[in-house]
């Protein structure tokens, strides 16, 4: 099995979509108002975003994009206006995070975690 696409919902997906476009996601699908699709720019993952009435209650979602150049990439669009809750820091598991949120208050993580992504060295065998 191997993931192949997230969906979230937005109250506006056309000013959502122009927010993934800033972080970089390409656009494959455009059915404003109601749904766009994104293609990832590494890998073959999709992401798409489809118009909701009301946002759902609770912690909401949260979305990882992985970048091998975490801290230019976070300065670049720092430079473009992205508001960052948390600028890159290193964390005990290994990973190097940065942590925003998109235009619905979906919890977004930019991070950079490399081989330790799916081996770190606590891995179950």
């Amino acid at each position: 099995m191997n993931l192949n696409q997230i969906t979230i919902p937005s109250l506006d997906v056309e000013k959502a979509a122009q927010f993934y476009k800033t972080l970089g996601l390409h656009l494959i699908v455009e059915s404003l108002p109601k749904y766009v699709r994104f293609e990832c720019p590494n890998g073959d993952a999709t992401f798409s975003i489809h118009q909701v009435d009301v946002l759902p209650k609770g912690d909401g979602i949260t979305i990882y994009f992985e970048n091998n150049d975490l801290d230019l990439v976070v300065s670049d669009l720092i430079q473009k206006g992205v508001v960052f809750q948390r600028l890159p820091e290193d964390k005990p598991w290994l990973w190097r995070e940065a942590h925003l949120q998109d235009l619905d208050g979906n919890h977004i993580i930019i991070y950079h975690a490399g081989e330790n992504r799916k081996n770190p060295p606590w891995r179950v065998k």
